[in-house]
């Protein structure tokens, strides 16, 4: 019989004391105490556990690349501003890279993730990464998930043909990856010899087309820029590269506004070059960790993503983008981190005649 029964009425108010203690005792061991429970804390009291959790924590250290997701910082801090956001800018193999010399020195700063997802792959493979659970994640198809939950894609890029129409027609222009072939372009065509763009860009043709289009492909004199893919659809405006088929339809869109010259056809399936939201299994801020996970997959999120002029796998946006589209998510198929060092071989003997690709 519960000890309650055997309260008499002058200890009345001692027992429901108790009692209030013994429920608060047993609220605060449910509480998620470590990075994995706090990663998959999915009750209905989530929010609010993760918000007094990040108030305890007041911090949260983030992993990013660029510039551009500092109007996302910023909101959050406007929605959560008892978390101090601090951000070391490095790019994707470069924080793999940190955390890598971190961990194996027992030093444990980074909280979360906002990098490339093959720039997680490799801290995927050293067990960095913590799967988690977000509520938004239900509004993602199944494609941007990866496989075992260690990342959600929370914008993305895609790579098509890119040309100046002041000097082909859209008419003329290619409109398929076939159309790149015709003898008519060969020395008129160029392509981002980042590894990242152009690894994915050869995988993507060498599972669609095979070996042998890639190497009739390079046989095109194509021309390799080491540059990021905004800095070549800036030579395709100028009309020093007046043709390329790794030309990011957001960079298009965004010269366009701006009345620059350059236009891009979708010539087939294409690789999705996407940034994605990760959580560090040894993370010391974990609740602020998954608020910000949260806010970046969440519909506010990905309007601001939507403003930068990022594509997303979000369903509220998914199918208004480009219509017809294919996507690739190259990085996460199986073999991944095999294929995409071969990848990487085939395209430098190619483009670069046993030259290195440049790392981002």
């Amino acid at each position: 019989m519960p000890a309650a029964h055997f309260c008499l009425r002058p200890l009345a108010a001692l027992c429901v004391a108790a009692s209030i203690a013994a429920l608060t005792a047993s609220d605060a061991s449910a509480q998620p105490k470590t990075v994995a429970d706090v990663a998959n804390y999915m009750s209905a009291d989530r929010q609010k556990v993760l918000e007094d959790g990040a108030r305890r924590e007041g911090k949260l250290t983030i992993y990013a690349t660029g510039t551009q997701i500092q109007p996302l910082i910023e909101r959050f801090q406007q929605k959560y501003p008892f978390i101090r956001v601090e951000m070391p800018r490095n790019s994707s193999s470069d924080a793999a890279r940190l955390v890598f010399e971190e961990y194996s020195a027992g030093v444990y700063q980074v909280d979360a993730f906002e990098l490339s997802s093959y720039g997680l792959v490799p801290m995927r493979s050293q067990g960095f990464l913590q799967p988690f659970s977000s509520p938004e994640a239900v509004n993602y198809v199944s494609s941007a998930i990866e496989q075992n939950r260690h990342w959600v894609s929370v914008r993305e890029g895609y790579t098509g043909i890119g040309y100046n129409p002041k000097i082909i027609s859209p008419e003329d222009s290619p409109k398929t990856y076939q159309d790149l072939l015709d003898p008519k372009w060969k020395g008129k065509m160029a392509i981002s010899s980042l590894v990242s763009t152009a690894a994915n860009w050869v995988g993507t043709m060498l599972i669609t087309y095979g070996e042998d289009f890639v190497r009739k492909f390079a046989a095109q004199d194509v021309r390799p820029y080491a540059i990021t893919g905004r800095a070549l659809a800036n030579l395709t405006i100028s009309g020093e590269a007046p043709l390329s088929p790794t030309t990011y339809q957001s960079h298009v869109e965004a010269s366009r506004a701006q009345g620059a010259s350059i236009a891009w056809n979708l010539p087939g399936p294409v690789p999705v070059t996407d940034t994605a939201a990760a959580l560090a299994v040894k993370a010391p801020h974990p609740h602020a960790g998954m608020l910000f996970i949260d806010f970046l997959l969440s519909k506010e999120g990905q309007l601001l993503y939507k403003d930068l002029g990022y594509f997303s796998s979000h369903k509220d946006f998914a199918a208004n983008q480009i219509p017809g589209i294919q996507k690739v998510f190259l990085t996460n198929r199986p073999n991944f981190v095999d294929e995409f060092e071969s990848w990487i071989n085939l395209t430098q003997q190619v483009f670069l005649r046993g030259g290195k690709l440049k790392r981002e």
